[in-house]
Parts: C-alpha cells; structure tokens; sequence
C-alpha cells in the first residue's frame, strides 16, 4: 500500500512539473520581493531578487538573480548575483544566499575578492514526503586590512516533511515543507537553530523560519509581491 502511494504521488508530481516548470519563475525580469522580521514580529529587511537571465535548454538550465537587500530602515545593505542550477532531475542553490553578506559589502556591493567554497543545496524536482536530503554547507571569507571575516553554515538532517497549502502576503501557494539543521559560525558567533522552508514550483522559496533549540521563533521570512 506505501508503495502504491509513494508511485501515485510521484506520478502525480510528475505532471505538476510538465505544466509549472521547476523552483524559478520561468521569465527574465521577473522580480521576487521578500520581508523578514525578527522573532518579535518587527520588519528586519527586504530583499528583492530579479531574474537577470536564465540560459539553457531541456533539463540543464542557470537562472542567474540580481539581488538587492535592504535594512529595516529602507536602506541598501548590499546587492549581489547568485545563481539557481537545474541538472537533470535536481536543483542546486547557492548557499551563499544563507549568509548575511551585508558585513562584507563595500560601498554596498559585495567585492569579488571573497572567497566562497563548499557545496550547493540540493532539492529533487519532485521532493518526495519523508525523504532525506544531503547536507549542504558553504564558507565565505574576506580580509579587510588586519581583520579576516569569515563566516560558515551547514545544513544537515534536511528532510521533506510535506506538501501543504499555506498563504502569505503575496498569495496562496502549494508548496513543499523542508527541514534541516542549521550550524555554523558568523564573525565568530555561533549560530544552532531549524530551518524550516517552503519552495513552490514557478517561485521558489514562498516562506522560511527559524528556530532556537528550544523551538522559540527566531527570525521569518515571506513573499510579499511577484511583479
């Protein structure tokens, strides 16, 4: 009977994807607005990601984003580029898009003299209930004078909880649930919370949460507008 279930669900995804594409809008200059707030509610930032271009053909396919971040204020923190990857049956994000890089901009963009290593998130096209995910990490690192700046995350235990429906300021979407474990180093404070996050297909990321160890809300982010 699981298994009946497990193919019944795949089947059915399968034909989600043919008709909604993958986790990116599918048109350049589409532009995805976030808000984020801190574990009191209080609006914490904006970012705005753009697509600049996405090339490829069949299943291989780069989407690159202009990103622009804003403080609580309405103030430009930093902008940047990052890049969503689609292999076959698998999307890769940028890890670096769970830094806060506004520490290593200069004159609000982010120099290319970072160093960046490790591995991108990996996400299936059709993310099944209950399957475990790789680890994922990255490390950024920048030397400014005397002073080095480094800054690591890694993901672990990620998991696919579920697909559910769930409503945010910019509609209502039907969208993966993920988990994971979220350790690292941030200028030299050491961060242990969950990670919980839901990607829908033609968007991407719709909501994100965090944790402490103690599951008191720390910090959320949402989709606001798609222009």
């Amino acid at each position: 009977m699981k298994k009946l279930f497990l193919f019944t669900v795949i089947t059915f995804l399968g034909f989600t994807i043919s008709a909604q594409k993958a986790f990116f809008p599918s048109k350049t200059g589409t532009k995805l607005t976030y808000q984020s707030f801190d574990k009191k509610g209080k609006l914490s930032g904006e970012t705005k990601y753009t697509v600049k271009d996405i090339s490829g053909s069949g299943d291989h396919y780069t989407i690159t984003y202009d990103v622009e971040h804003l403080d609580g204020k309405g103030n430009r923190s930093f902008i940047d580029e990052i890049k969503v990857k689609q292999e076959g049956d698998k999307m890769y994000f940028d890890m670096s898009n769970f830094l806060n890089k506004s520490a290593f901009q200069q004159k609000g963009e982010i120099p290319p003299t970072i160093e960046v290593t490790g591995n991108n998130m990996e996400i299936p096209l059709i993310p099944i209930p209950g399957a475990s995910l790789p680890d994922a990490s990255v490390m950024m690192a920048m030397k400014m004078g005397i002073i080095n700046l480094k800054m690591t995350v890694n993901l672990t235990n990620r998991k696919v909880e579920s697909l559910e429906d769930i409503s945010v300021k910019a509609g209502k979407f039907n969208a993966f649930k993920l988990t994971s474990d979220v350790n690292g180093t941030v200028i030299g404070v050491k961060i242990n919370n969950k990670s919980v996050e839901w990607y829908a297909y033609g968007i991407g990321v719709v909501k994100t949460e965090s944790y402490d160890k103690k599951g008191d809300l720390q910090s959320a982010m949402e989709l606001v507008q798609i222009e």
